[in-house]
């Protein structure tokens, strides 16, 4: 057991979660090594029964293993946090992410009818537009926060049109799902005494605006996808309006925040690694599909998912009790070395380790959009087009768009997030090129 290992709490938001990137990636280097899997206190919560403390899998492996067993490691008791949550939390922020079968498949069943290759395949020129007007203001300003006109700008544009949502609740949405997302961040809420009421109250609003859009589509059906889920029946199941509220708010969430937190952590990849940008200019073809693969392997904007064993098990050599937590840290797994060495196994190409940010990297088995089984992202395919499309036009018609200040980072242990983050831009010849 090395030094380090014995002194990192995971718990410890403020302390861990607001140390510079690079000290956490040593410190869950120093975990991986810890023989066995490591237990953590519980973390501080509003939530007025926790529960106990969890086990922290770090290793590539024991996360692919037990994303693949979900009849034991179960997601029914809570997955965004480590924390219990009451019952309204639970089905207010997650959804079917906190369910499991029958009723995950179920949900996600239908709701899939609103992500079918049709209709991702439908939005394409939508995005592609959305993408190229950021780019126009961008250009026009000079200069702006990227979080909220860039990195946040494309998902939320395109989930809410997808929904149906009117433009004149774009910034309804963009708030609340902030609350939602940053909760812990006094940014976003300020007063920490009543975080569980900011919670409930954002994701209630968010509820009722999709409970009315949905009766509507209802009774008049369009071509959105808002139409398509209140419309869908499988096997003589439609979803109930609590069931499509809490969809929406998981949409709006989880939609957002993967792209958004990777655009931004992008941009910034980018200006700290100018021969990265210059490797990706100098064959944008070739390079945008691994480049946008590595944004998201690098940033690992969803840190952990937590899972609870309805069994006890074996993992590696972990013996893990009956009614255990776990959280499921993507963010190690993602800088594994037994995955993500220096060079290829055929030894035909080089990285410089997982720490590494290489716009070429190949293979890229990341764990960005989850692990494999029935909890794998179901909106991956759209997070990729949305940023092959931004990175495109950014590249193409503004390639010195840099970062002139360092980022502020989201407080949070569970988002790898950036609330904001100072650009500027122009047109002209690439920085490192």
């Amino acid at each position: 057991m090395t030094d380090a290992a014995t002194t990192i709490d995971l718990s410890d938001v403020d302390g861990f979660w607001g140390a510079p990137i690079a000290d956490r990636a040593a410190a869950f280097a120093a975990l991986r090594e810890r023989p066995g899997i490591s237990w953590f206190e519980q973390p501080a919560t509003p939530m007025p029964d926790p529960g106990s403390g969890y086990y922290a899998l770090t290793r590539y492996e024991e996360i692919v293993e037990a994303s693949r067993a979900p009849g034991v490691f179960r997601s029914g008791p809570g997955a965004t946090s480590v924390a219990d949550m009451p019952a309204e939390f639970l089905e207010f922020f997650g959804s079917m992410i906190n369910t499991d079968d029958p009723r995950h498949a179920r949900l996600r069943r239908i709701v899939s009818r609103g992500f079918t290759p049709r209709r991702l395949a439908g939005l394409q020129d939508h995005i592609d537009r959305t993408a190229s007007a950021i780019v126009d203001d961008l250009l026009a300003a000079g200069e702006c926060d990227a979080v909220e006109a860039i990195s946040a700008r494309l998902p939320l544009t395109i989930i809410c049109e997808m929904m149906g949502v009117p433009e004149s609740h774009y910034r309804f949405v963009y708030d609340r799902t902030n609350v939602i997302l940053g909760a812990a961040d006094p940014e976003y809420v300020p007063d920490a005494e009543n975080i569980a009421t900011a919670l409930l109250t954002a994701g209630g609003e968010l509820a009722a605006l999709m409970r009315e859009l949905g009766d509507r589509r209802r009774a008049e059906p369009t071509d959105d996808v808002t139409s398509a889920l209140v419309n869908a029946e499988i096997d003589g199941e439609r979803l109930t309006p609590d069931e499509l509220a809490s969809f929406f708010v998981l949409l709006v969430v989880a939609g957002n925040e993967t792209t958004r937190n990777a655009t931004s952590w992008g941009l910034d990849l980018l200006t700290r690694h100018p021969e990265q940008r210059a490797a990706w200019l100098a064959d944008p073809a070739g390079v945008t599909p691994t480049a946008v693969e590595e944004i998201v392997r690098w940033a690992s904007p969803v840190i952990y998912m937590r899972r609870t064993l309805a069994a006890p098990t074996v993992l590696g050599d972990t013996e893990l009790p009956d009614g255990a937590k776990v959280a499921l840290f993507y963010w190690s797994a993602n800088r594994d070395p037994e995955y993500f060495p220096g060079s290829s196994p055929g030894g035909t190409r080089t990285n410089a380790g997982p720490e590494a940010f290489d716009v070429r990297r190949s293979p890229n088995p990341h764990l960005g959009f989850g692990g494999p089984g029935p909890h794998f992202c179901l909106g991956a395919h759209l997070a990729r087009r949305e940023l092959t499309a931004l990175f495109t036009e950014l590249l193409r018609r503004a390639p010195r768009v840099a970062t002139t200040g360092e980022p502020r980072r989201l407080r949070s242990m569970f988002i790898n997030g950036i609330t904001r983050l100072p650009v500027t831009a122009d047109g002209g010849k690439a920085v490192g090129a």
